[in-house]
């Protein structure tokens, strides 16, 4: 009983050791190649459960995955002859398992040198080309667009990779470059605020010069208006002493005499040289005679 347990033991041991000799499995996530004695015999294994000769028969398997290059900020020189300084990335993915073996020994780090050689030299050519407002902001999307597609090709060709995508992080200016940019948009800056100063400074006096012709007109008009109802004032006082002197011209004429007496003698230090008999001490003159009769 115990000789057919070991025997068992040993069929499955065998099995299991023949399986993993001869049986290999592709995840979803991974392409393989199959190679017999360093050649390729099969390209792209999809995924699964797949079959190799043992000995024979070697396993390569690489990640099908969309894969990131971050490159390091590089230096270059747009149309102007500005330096900038451009950090940038690229996604690419396998396209054809077989090329990419045979370019790269299926060493990732070997297909990033390579991409960043070709990146590097895209980007210096596409810079130079372009002026600094539009690898900034006008024409930063197609500068893009075309160098994928022109490395893609490339890459293709001489890798079996494809280019996903390619994209600048930012654009700075070199240090030595951004204190004088600084420094001049400053400058501009400083120009305009005394521009809007001196608009502001018209503005300022344009509105105190409406606001003192205002004011001119609102005092004429209001003194004209004054002058109006004082006229009229006057007119209707004089239509009712008149009015009154009609009825009894004798009262009012004596009624005036008094007026003209009380604000002739009202200071103490007052002098009139005047006849005795003059029309204008007529009523004290009267008085008089009267109490001496």
């Amino acid at each position: 009983m115990k000789g057919f347990s070991f025997s068992v033991l040993f069929v499955v041991l065998l099995g299991v050791l023949i399986a993993s000799q001869t049986l290999f499995v592709v995840k979803e996530t991974e392409r393989a190649v199959v190679l017999k004695f360093g050649e390729i015999v099969r390209e792209d294994v999809q995924p699964g459960i797949h079959f190799k000769l043992p000995i024979m028969n070697e396993v390569k398997k690489f990640d099908a995955r969309i894969l990131t290059m971050d490159s390091r900020p590089q230096r270059y020189l747009t149309l102007e002859k500005k330096a900038v300084i451009v950090d940038s990335y690229v996604k690419w993915k396998i396209d054809s398992v077989a090329k990419f073996y045979q370019a790269t020994s299926g060493d990732e780090f070997v297909a990033n040198r390579v991409l960043s050689s070709r990146v590097d030299t895209g980007l210096r050519n596409k810079f130079g080309e372009r002026t600094m407002h539009e690898v900034v902001s006008g024409q930063r999307d197609q500068l893009m667009t075309e160098l994928r597609d022109d490395l893609n090709q490339v890459a293709q060709s001489e890798l079996g990779i494809s280019i996903v995508d390619i994209r600048v992080k930012r654009i700075d200016l070199p240090p030595d470059v951004s204190e004088s940019v600084y420094q001049r948009m400053r400058t501009e800056r400083e120009r305009e605020a005394r521009e809007h100063r001196s608009k502001g400074l018209e503005l300022a006096e344009g509105i105190r010069a409406d606001a003192d012709r205002q004011q001119v007109v609102l005092e004429a008009e209001a003194q004209r208006d004054a002058e109006m109802i004082r006229g009229d004032g006057d007119a209707k006082a004089a239509a009712i002493y008149s009015k009154v002197y009609t009825q009894d011209p004798e009262f009012y004429e004596f009624y005036r005499s008094l007026q003209a007496y009380r604000e002739s003698f009202s200071g103490s230090n007052d002098l009139f040289v005047l006849e005795p008999d003059s029309e204008f001490f007529k009523y004290l003159n009267g008085s008089t005679r009267g109490g001496t009769k």
